[in-house]
């Protein structure tokens, strides 16, 4: 599914993220995400719902930190450098930390 820019209601995406970068996530040292585009349709004002998860147990913490994205960089709506820099099947997601209340609606 690619990036779009349609309007709809703000989605929310329960999605893993691994230990080292839940952690800085949760801290406030990482401020974007790099998925892959053809997983979900991911647009701006969406909610991702970081969930924990360990590769090498393969197993979820139990934590998650969720986040509204605030900017999508893609090959379809590239910087100034993604265009050749950023391959086609991945996004970068700028994120935010969510300070209000979600209902989880995958």
């Amino acid at each position: 599914m690619p990036v779009t820019t349609e309007k709809r209601k703000p989605v929310v995406h329960q999605v893993k993220s691994w230990p080292h970068l839940f952690e800085a996530t949760l801290s406030g040292v990482k401020t974007h995400d790099m998925r892959r585009v053809a997983d979900r349709d991911y647009q701006v004002n969406d909610v991702l719902c970081l969930q924990e998860f360990d590769p090498s147990t393969e197993t979820y913490s139990g934590r998650e930190l969720a986040v509204r994205i605030t900017y999508i960089t893609s090959a379809e709506f590239p910087c100034a450098l993604s265009g050749g820099g950023l391959h086609e099947d991945y996004c970068i997601l700028s994120i935010k930390p969510l300070t209000e209340d979600v209902k989880w609606h995958a």
